[in-house]
């Protein structure tokens, strides 16, 4: 993961089919660790399942996302509990 750059620019497509109250919608960020950091700890859980994070033409599914956020690269303060 030390190649991935969280600074560069990020699409988030979420999970087709789910409904909710909550509409969730293409996102698009200025850095791919907000994008990281929206998917975990916004979206809920149940949301994470389908969707998936582009960034400089590389697609992480759920678990990739997870892994990212997971990473001792990630730059922002995690969430307690995520």
């Amino acid at each position: 993961m030390s190649s991935f750059d969280y600074k560069a620019e990020a699409e988030l497509f979420p999970a087709r089919g789910w409904k909710s109250a909550r509409r969730i919608t293409y996102k698009r960020f200025a850095k791919a660790a907000e994008a990281v950091r929206y998917a975990i700890e916004e979206l809920p859980p149940q949301h994470l399942l389908g969707t998936y994070l582009e960034v400089e033409e590389e697609r992480f599914d759920s678990s990739g996302i997870r892994r990212l956020y997971n990473s001792a690269d990630y730059p922002l303060k995690r969430a307690a509990g995520s």
